[in-house]
């Protein structure tokens, strides 16, 4: 951490650098001895990516990639991969001004859902706003981070009510225009289905227990240790996905696992 602590200072001088944060399993106490350290880098344009491009140089002495803002796509903003003393370390780009925003959106019950690479179910905007939220912030000379962490950390009852009305709406809607998919044998297209409506129950689940999902990955598994989730949601939403076939009937037998399972979690739910 005392390394960690050292780079997120030196970042910190960067011009358009206005705080440095630990992200992610590293942040939240779930990580694995080979997670990655995810750095968020909150700026406000314009940012000095030639002299971020020097610091990412220095512990080898070899050039490193290090991408302009919105270089990763319009989600995950940009940002560079590294090895630093033997630990990958991500910097991962974050505008502070679009965090705010997103902020005052989820106050009002409002999010948006955008295309981003390497997220299959999609980026729900107000993950940054979770970033901020579970963070460890490293570096904030002028406290601005700190303040807004404080502000974040109780979760917006109105984006709760949205989360929780998204799903009970949208899972069954998703689930039945699969059907159609499943009287062809569209695997494909039915797969994207369950997985769809298996997201919205968990973003649902984890507003109905007011945590933040930063992304897809172990979300499932964490949803089924929540209050509101039915026994065994875990191994019944990765069961969908297991062997449905490629025949009507298969196709058919799974959404009716998925209907089962989107009626049993959305009747616990209560905003």
């Amino acid at each position: 951490m005392d390394r960690l602590t050292e780079i997120a200072g030196r970042l910190a001088e960067v011009r358009g650098v206005v705080a440095v944060a630990l992200g992610g399993s590293r942040a939240t106490g779930a990580a694995h001895p080979d997670s990655d350290h995810d750095l968020g880098l909150y700026y406000r344009p314009p940012l000095d990516t030639d002299a971020l491009r020097l610091l990412a140089a220095e512990p080898t002495g070899t050039s490193v990639d290090v991408t302009e803002p919105g270089g990763w796509g319009p989600w995950v903003d940009g940002g560079a991969w590294l090895t630093v003393d033997g630990h990958r370390v991500d910097r991962i780009y974050r505008d502070l001004d679009r965090v705010r925003r997103i902020w005052a959106d989820c106050q009002e019950g409002r999010f948006e859902m955008g295309a981003q690479p390497g997220h299959p179910l999609g980026v729900y905007s107000h993950a940054c706003v979770g970033e901020v939220a579970v963070g460890r912030v490293l570096a904030d000379p002028g406290g601005e981070l700190r303040a807004l962490r404080e502000r974040t950390r109780r979760y917006p009852e109105p984006l709760c009510e949205a989360l929780i009305a998204d799903a009970r709406w949208e899972a069954p809607f998703i689930l039945a225009a699969a059907r159609k998919g499943a009287a062809r044998g569209g695997s494909f297209y039915v797969a994207g289905c369950l997985f769809r409506a298996v997201g919205l129950l968990v973003h649902a689940l984890h507003a109905h227990a007011r945590f933040w999902v930063l992304n897809e990955e172990g979300a499932v598994r964490a949803a089924g240790d929540l209050p509101a989730a039915v026994p065994g949601f875990a191994a019944r939403a990765h069961g969908l996905f297991a062997a449905p076939g490629t025949t009507p009937d298969t196709l058919r037998t799974a959404l009716d696992a998925a209907d089962a399972l989107a009626a049993e979690v959305c009747g616990r739910l209560t905003s």
